[in-house]
């Protein structure tokens, strides 16, 4: 039988070709014995299995089983129980990240039943109904192709409704009445009720993973960064741990430096009460580290050690996801970090001079498209401007066009000939077609 399900603990960093990046990095954050939620790889020989056939292996159900009650009883629980459920969530992780690739789902395992034992669990009702509605939402989203207005337009008349601006500030009785709008938006839209059975979630979203490698936003992304269209993903399956449980809770990104300039210091993004895609997703306004040191010591200490070791185990720039849950800090990702191409060349130069890489080994760290980007045009800083708007400057070179404001539009003109800035609230893998067409991409800064 092939081996297609790999636990955390069974694999390392060198496997990215059969566990993809995110398996691979959370299998060595494991083995280093640092603070990972337990779980396990659905590997690319089951995607492409899957992608050759059209069915899912029949192997696969009972390696997944198998793995997961490993998990269920390492922890005390079982997925979608009655009684402190476990929850998982589901992932993709290509060997290349992949923007392409379909979105996380969150809280896999809730269910009518299950939120009342979640509830009762945490002694937080407002946390696990809030967590079921984010389900809802995520699941009709990526693994059932619902267009996600629909349940952004139901949110924000709720949130009118009930005289709030944040979701947070919605109470538990406008969160259970959400799950019922989310539920029959799923009925409507997907011809099916929202499904109850937490092994068929797991089941369905893990087969969307692997469609959601022929995705044409997928195909367009290999084409332009020249990845081959037989890798196939991995899927990645870990236990819950929850940010939005109140304000000892959050979730954040960090860096070991800083992806922009090289520079040596504390940079990442964190936000108090949040789940998941809430951090990069650019609809609440993020606190920095230091607000988390402040905030949060003990896990702001533990991190910025783990962000050390992680940094010396790599010897490169680090990239990290992380979650606190009341107080207890997990590790939810790591991968060797993108970066500018001036901060290319200077962490190269610093890893050098601290003695972690050799000279020859710097001279890989840097290619030659990004020695090009160091040439692209810049404005001129000394130039007369009507300055309109500032904001974080998310790759190098400047750019002049006429507005589009959204991906037909950019496309539209882009193949008449004319220079266009795609201009967006805010960019998500579906714009990918007019961020590949338009000469430069603008999304909401703060206004002076």
């Amino acid at each position: 039988m092939p081996k297609y399900v790999y636990r955390f603990s069974e694999g390392d960093k060198d496997q990215k070709d059969l566990l993809g990046g995110k398996g691979a990095n959370l299998a060595e954050m494991t083995r280093l014995d640092l603070p990972v939620p337990p779980g396990f790889t659905i590997t690319t020989d089951a995607c492409r299995a899957y992608l050759a056939s059209g069915e899912v292996p029949e192997e696969l159900s009972v390696q997944v089983t198998t793995a997961l009650r490993g998990v269920e009883e390492e922890l005390g629980r079982e997925l979608g129980a009655a009684e402190d459920p476990l929850l998982v969530s589901v992932r993709s992780g290509a060997k290349f990240s992949m923007p392409g690739m379909m979105e996380t789902v969150l809280n896999i395992g809730l269910n009518d039943v299950s939120v009342k034992g979640l509830a009762a669990a945490s002694s937080d009702e407002r946390f696990a109904w809030d967590s079921y509605r984010r389900l809802i939402q995520m699941f009709g989203k990526t693994v059932l192709d619902i267009d996600g207005d629909h349940f952004s337009d139901a949110l924000d008349a709720k949130k009118d409704a009930r005289g709030v601006s944040m979701d947070y500030e919605l109470p538990v009785d406008a969160l259970q009445e959400l799950v019922e709008e989310y539920k029959a938006i799923v009925k409507e839209h997907a011809g099916i009720d929202f499904p109850q059975d937490p092994r068929s979630q797991l089941d369905m979203a893990t087969e969307a993973v692997f469609r959601s490698w022929n995705t044409e936003r997928a195909h367009i992304y290999r084409r332009r960064e020249k990845i081959p269209h037989d890798l196939g993903t991995a899927v990645n399956v870990c236990t819950m741990v929850f940010g939005n449980m109140g304000e000892t809770s959050g979730t954040g990104v960090c860096f070991t430096r800083d992806p922009s300039t090289g520079r040596t210091g504390v940079y990442g993004d964190y936000l108090v009460n949040a789940q998941g895609e809430d951090v990069v997703a650019g609809i609440r306004n993020t606190l920095s580290l230091a607000d988390l040191e402040r905030l949060d010591k003990a896990s702001y200490d533990e991190l910025r050690s783990i962000m050390r070791r992680l940094e010396t185990h790599y010897r490169d720039l680090c990239d990290i996801e992380f979650t606190i849950e009341r107080g207890k800090l997990w590790m939810l990702q790591t991968r060797v970090g993108k970066r500018t191409a001036a901060a290319a060349f200077r962490v190269a130069t610093q890893l050098v001079d601290e003695k972690l890489i050799t000279m020859d080994e710097a001279l890989t760290r840097v290619s030659g498209e990004q020695l090009t980007q160091l040439m692209f045009p810049q404005f001129d800083d000394d130039s007369s401007r009507d300055l309109l708007t500032r904001a974080m400057a998310a790759s190098p070179g400047a750019a002049v066009g006429y507005i589009a404001f959204d991906n037909d539009e950019a496309v539209s003109r882009a193949e008449k000939g004319d220079s266009v800035i795609l201009v967006r609230r805010e960019t998500n893998p579906d714009d990918l077609p007019g961020m590949v067409a338009a000469a430069g991409v603008l999304t909401p800064g703060v206004t002076p």
